[in-house]
């Protein structure tokens, strides 16, 4: 077992992704297609942004060329450049189209099972020395990689929301993940102009091990009636300067996925205090995820 006092320290680690030419990403949602742009934009790489549902990856170009309009506007990148970062990125239906990546980000749904299925197809299509990335929030990388016939080849790259203005990423080590893939990843994320942090592969990692159970401390205060949605948010953004209240937050990231993750919490650690609120699990059920349903602890119609 690694040594529990370890510091956790910025990446500084520099020239170990040269080798990287292509990058593949699983998933055209939010995350995924944040993903891409900024794999495109800073590092200068060709994607390839592989989802099932071809809409997703036609809302994602769409996302995508959006939001590079938004750095012309800002005179941050010029229109050619926004051109030539859209030219480096396609989308594909099939696994398959990930087959000659050099290194694949998985950034589907929070549940072990599909992402361990996923990770599974991808070992066996991609060639040996490709890197399997997850941006997993809360899921055990260790488990991930044992379904692999590379676990030292696996590794987190948990991304902030939204990715092209976040500069967090945390980065996990699994029990099997080799220096050699950590040094890979540790300088691709410098390469995208972001800051990489470690963590070790524990429930909910560092970022949702701390944030998680604040948002659902704010869902037990709202419950439990001490106050409205709206004087819960203020509190936090007031009183401790925080730029967004936690229920905003947990509407933005998505009450399924707060679910998803308090619940690994939960079962990870055995410990009622990462016992999800009764609240945030009744508003699931209900279909009342935040702002993708248009409607979570608060109304986005």
């Amino acid at each position: 077992m690694q040594d529990t006092c370890q510091v956790t320290e910025p990446v500084t680690v520099a020239g170990k992704s040269a080798s990287l030419q292509t990058i593949g990403v699983v998933g055209a949602g939010q995350m995924g297609n944040g993903i891409a742009q900024v794999m495109a934009h800073h590092a200068g790489l060709s994607v390839v942004v592989q989802d099932v549902n071809s809409a997703a990856l036609e809302k994602a170009s769409t996302t995508i060329e959006k939001s590079l309009s938004k750095f012309v506007e800002k005179a941050q990148i010029t229109a050619e450049q926004k051109s030539e970062i859209l030219g480096r990125i396609r989308f594909e239906t099939t696994l398959e189209a990930l087959k000659d990546a050099d290194l694949v980000v998985e950034a589907i749904v929070e549940n072990e099972a599909v992402k361990k299925e996923i990770f599974q197809m991808l070992d066996g299509l991609t060639k040996p020395t490709a890197i399997l990335a997850s941006n997993t929030s809360s899921i055990s990388i260790t488990r991930l990689a044992a379904a692999t016939q590379r676990p030292g080849q696996v590794i987190g790259m948990h991304f902030m929301n939204p990715v092209p203005l976040m500069k967090l990423v945390e980065i996990i080590r699994g029990a099997q993940t080799t220096d050699a893939t950590y040094a890979v990843v540790a300088d691709l994320t410098a390469r995208l102009d972001k800051t990489g942090v470690v963590s070790r592969d524990f429930p909910g990692f560092i970022s949702n091990r701390v944030l998680m159970p604040l948002i659902n401390e704010a869902i037990f205060t709202l419950y439990e009636g001490i106050g409205s949605a709206e004087d819960i948010d203020t509190v936090l953004k007031l009183g401790m300067n925080h730029p967004m209240g936690p229920l905003t937050l947990a509407d933005f990231i998505g009450l399924d996925t707060c679910l998803a993750i308090m619940n690994v919490l939960h079962d990870g650690f055995q410990d009622p205090r990462f016992r999800p609120c009764p609240l945030l699990k009744q508003y699931v059920d209900a279909g009342y995820l935040g702002r993708k349903s248009g409607r979570g602890f608060f109304s986005y119609s």
